[in-house]
């Protein structure tokens, strides 16, 4: 097989289209036609089926498509061990919670803009389970995802996670319950069990923190609402609709206070992750370099 060839293929697989394939890679339409059938005969499968006006992969062309990217990778990080001085180039896909990508991944992007023009990065907002899974899948690069120490997410060996930052979270009450706060964090649910709780409508990770707490101290925390703005958090709570947890690091409004966890803490932890072998891919290594360059403990 011809690399070149698996690049059109793999092009095909992301944009569906031999049209935007063309655009992508700079070429026409016919080349990339005439390309991914020579490659088919090649592999001697057919990779490419009618689908309407359009085409679509067969299964052999996606199975195909998931090997181009081991494939085309290694080939860049070799071309890249004998070419120290060549400038990253290629499309990240990212797929990352929203706090994330605007903390860190923007940053980045602005950075990346300027100093290596030839690196794409086509952001995704995704819950980390649904980035994970788009990991897996292959239809991103790279996840930014989180979990808390009181409800650690599993960690497939077939991805690499990398540690980014850490961020301390709190609890979120009407300026009324800031007398409920303790010495230890399951004493302050105690303080608070009466009151209803307001969690991601996402992501469970919050909640499972807020039950570990609670059967700590000794009662069955009762979940009321759930949303997945932090901002829409903290109105739910000015209307007297419950109490949720935040980050001590959000800006909070008139009338909220921030209860501090303690003994044991509610810690976020954030994560890069790749599928394993992936890093090494030159404009991968780049975003994965500033990204730990740029962490920071909040």
């Amino acid at each position: 097989m011809d690399t070149r060839r698996l690049a059109f293929l793999l092009e095909l697989s992301r944009l569906g289209s031999m049209r935007e394939v063309a655009d992508e890679l700079g070429t026409t339409t016919s080349t990339v036609s005439q390309q991914i059938a020579v490659l088919a005969k090649e592999v001697g499968a057919a990779l490419v089926e009618p689908d309407g006006r359009r085409v679509r992969l067969t299964p052999a062309g996606r199975r195909l498509a998931e090997h181009a990217v081991t494939i085309l990778a290694a080939v860049e990080a070799a071309q890249g061990d004998l070419d120290p001085s060549a400038e990253p180039a290629g499309t990240l896909r990212v797929g990352g919670f929203a706090s994330a990508i605007r903390r860190v991944l923007l940053p980045i992007v602005r950075q990346l803009g300027q100093d290596h023009p030839r690196v794409r990065v086509l952001i995704h907002e995704y819950e980390p389970l649904e980035a994970l899974g788009m990991v897996t899948a292959d239809e991103i690069d790279l996840a930014l995802v989180y979990d808390y120490n009181l409800a650690p997410r599993p960690k497939d060996p077939a991805s690499q996670w990398i540690p980014l930052w850490t961020t301390p979270w709190a609890v979120a009450v009407p300026e009324a319950l800031a007398g409920a706060a303790r010495t230890s964090a399951p004493a302050t649910l105690k303080a608070l069990a009466d009151q209803p709780w307001i969690v991601n409508s996402r992501n469970t990770a919050d909640e499972d923190a807020v039950r570990t707490l609670a059967s700590m101290a000794g009662f069955e925390p009762r979940i009321s609402h759930q949303v997945d703005s932090l901002g829409l958090v903290q109105e739910l709570l000015l209307a007297g609709q419950g109490i949720g947890l935040l980050p001590v690091d959000h800006p909070v409004r008139a009338g909220v206070r921030l209860l501090p966890l303690r003994d044991p803490g509610v810690i976020l932890r954030a994560y890069a992750v790749t599928r394993a072998g992936r890093s090494e891919w030159p404009p991968l290594a780049l975003l994965l370099s500033l990204l730990v360059s740029g962490q920071t403990t909040h």
